[in-house]
């Protein structure tokens, strides 16, 4: 740790590229956790080693950009430039089918509407009776759409030089082929949303969103905290996210 700092101090005071390298080396498992993490959720077509290359170009810009007087750890403000060059680079490649963003879409809506007309965050019965399918097509159509839950919104953020885990809880509700809800509502307004929103979810659903988001588990890990499959965690997770989404966008068209 002493090392580290000593790293930091060179690089800071010559701009020298051996403390650099050295810095970068220190962090490269950073880049590798959080390319796992997201990459978890993706298709084999995404190849993981382009999502790496492109956290490995976060990693540089945060330690090039990096302002310890701004009063947060390297670690907190280099897993946000990592995650977000990552999610740059998956939106570029435009992977994910319209039909599943549209399919996304759709869910999205009726679980919405629902939520207008019940009260609450609809059952998984009144789903499946609403769109007259299933429970088997239900979790079906859930998987399909998992793709479109891990996209961030953190990126598209403005900088508030602030500790960018009070962000974490929207890291993976925006769709790419959607309105970014943000550009309508303010930081505070969808912070308090969104924990409405959470709080009044299902146990499980509330469950996987803090696992996921807080804790860091990866899908597999919380499927084994949880002795469920890693496949119903992602159909929880992405009904979760779903009905998060739905809520920032009701709040934007009332």
């Amino acid at each position: 740790m002493a090392n580290l700092e000593l790293l930091w101090k060179d690089y800071r005071e010559s701009g020298s590229k051996i403390a650099k390298d050295k810095i970068l080396i220190e962090y490269a498992p950073l880049v590798k956790y959080i390319t796992a993490r997201i990459a978890v959720s993706l298709p084999s077509s995404v190849d993981r080693n382009d999502l790496t290359s492109a956290g490995i170009l976060g990693l540089i810009k945060a330690v090039e950009t990096f302002d310890p007087s701004r009063g947060f750890k390297f670690e907190t403000y280099a897993g946000h430039k990592v995650r977000g060059a990552i999610l740059d680079e998956l939106r570029a490649l435009d992977w994910v089918p319209r039909s599943v963003r549209q399919k996304s879409r759709d869910l999205q809506r009726v679980f919405t509407r629902l939520e207008n007309s019940l009260g609450r965050p609809p059952y998984d019965d009144e789903v499946c009776e609403e769109l007259n399918i299933t429970v088997d097509e239900y979790e079906k159509m859930l998987s399909d759409v998992a793709p479109t839950t891990i996209i961030s919104l953190e990126e598209a953020m403005p900088d508030r030089g602030s500790d960018a885990k009070e962000i974490r809880l929207i890291d993976t509700i925006e769709d790419p082929g959607s309105d970014n809800p943000l550009k309508s509502l303010g930081f505070q307004e969808v912070k308090e949303i969104l924990k409405d929103t959470i709080s009044s979810l299902p146990e499980k659903e509330k469950l996987v969103v803090a696992l996921y988001h807080f804790e860091e588990l990866t899908l597999k890990e919380i499927g084994v905290v949880l002795d469920i499959s890693e496949s119903r965690v992602s159909q929880i997770h992405s009904k979760a996210i779903l009905k998060l989404r739905g809520r920032l966008l009701q709040k934007i068209n009332s």
